[in-house]
């Protein structure tokens, strides 16, 4: 379904200590928004709610909703820093038909 890269998942771990939530898990959302209609929303879960799908990828227990994982199949969470845009995020969808101009919204 969904894989985080071992860089991902070091950073979520180091993250995950900072923000006194050693147990948690990453729950990745597909939300509206943006210029392009949908986006990415990351936080901490504890436990899966109701027809959620939580798989486990370098160490890290991902949680995905019913509504989000259709449009997650196949994706790879990588961590990435540049001198340009600093650092953060990135998800590698091959769900994605098209992506507005700052990248941060997408069309499916």
């Amino acid at each position: 379904m969904i894989t985080l890269t071992q860089t991902a998942a070091k950073k979520v771990s180091d993250l995950r200590l900072e923000e006194g939530k050693p147990e948690s898990g990453l729950r990745i959302r597909v939300v509206g928004g943006g210029c392009s209609g949908m986006s990415y929303e990351l936080g901490w879960e504890d436990e899966a709610g109701a027809g959620d799908s939580v798989v486990e990828s370098n160490g890290v227990k991902l949680y995905v909703d019913q509504h989000s994982a259709p449009y997650l199949t196949g994706s790879e969470i990588d961590f990435v820093e540049t001198d340009m845009m600093g650092a953060g995020f990135a998800v590698k969808n091959p769900n994605v038909k098209s992506s507005c101009g700052c990248g941060q919204s997408h069309q499916f």
